[in-house]
């Protein structure tokens, strides 16, 4: 299923490379037609729009998506765990889950980065790579939706990531993580203020991620139900 594979790739710093190769890439991916055409074509446009820009300028605008806050983050356990301890041995356990898969990671790469979760998810059988993605949908959906609001072409990917989870997303949540969400940071001071690990746990994810993740989740059970369920529950199975 090279669909979720290719959807991770497009989240990545931008080379160049997947651009150039966005004919093969759209072939791929209605060739597979896990995606509605509608989607696959959004992706089309995204190409075609990312492909005519300068890349220095595409690469720019990368880097102030996902790197320059923690609203739009795409490692995935900085949503859950934040900096707390529990976010360790959640690495070290979706590190071993990979390698079940033959997806051996280099020790500078963390294992809750979203395109290479995608990646793992490609290995996975179709029924089970829906349902994981699932339990990672509720974060995956706020992350799209923030983007959604501010224009981001990056969030279109995020809308055909979540048509292929088994799962909902949960509505009102959804709704209540954009309406609490922190603006984007303006100064330096604010985003050292955002990157700064909150002293409270909220115990909530969806509140975490609304609040750019100055809080963080040691031991939630709601809705993302730990992505390090895809861990562990795997591993058991």
């Amino acid at each position: 299923m090279k669909t979720f594979k290719l959807l991770g790739l497009l989240l990545t710093y931008p080379e160049g490379t997947i651009y150039s190769a966005s004919d093969e890439l759209l072939q791929t991916l209605r060739s597979e037609a896990l995606l509605p055409e509608k989607f696959i074509k959004k992706i089309e446009i995204f190409l075609t729009t990312q492909k005519a820009r300068d890349l220095i300028a595409v690469q720019e605008d990368y880097v102030e998506t996902f790197d320059r806050g923690r609203a739009h983050c795409l490692h995935l356990f900085e949503h859950i765990h934040g900096e707390s301890r529990d976010r360790g041995q959640a690495m070290v356990d979706l590190s071993e889950t990979y390698a079940t898969k033959g997806l051996h990671i280099d020790s500078g790469e963390l294992p809750d980065y979203l395109p290479l979760f995608m990646e793992y998810l490609s290995r996975c059988e179709p029924k089970d790579a829906t349902e994981l993605l699932g339990e990672a949908i509720d974060v995956i959906t706020v992350i799209g939706a923030k983007l959604k609001k501010r224009k981001s072409p990056y969030a279109d990917i995020f809308t055909s990531i979540e048509v292929l989870s088994a799962a909902k997303a949960d509505t009102e949540k959804i709704k209540t993580a954009l309406r609490e969400a922190h603006k984007d940071p303006e100064t330096l001071e604010e985003l050292d203020k955002q990157w700064k690990e909150a002293e409270v746990f909220t115990g909530d994810p969806l509140t975490d991620i609304a609040a750019d993740c100055n809080t963080c989740n040691a031991s939630s059970q709601d809705a993302m139900k730990e992505l390090n369920k895809v861990a562990r529950g795997k591993n058991e199975s």
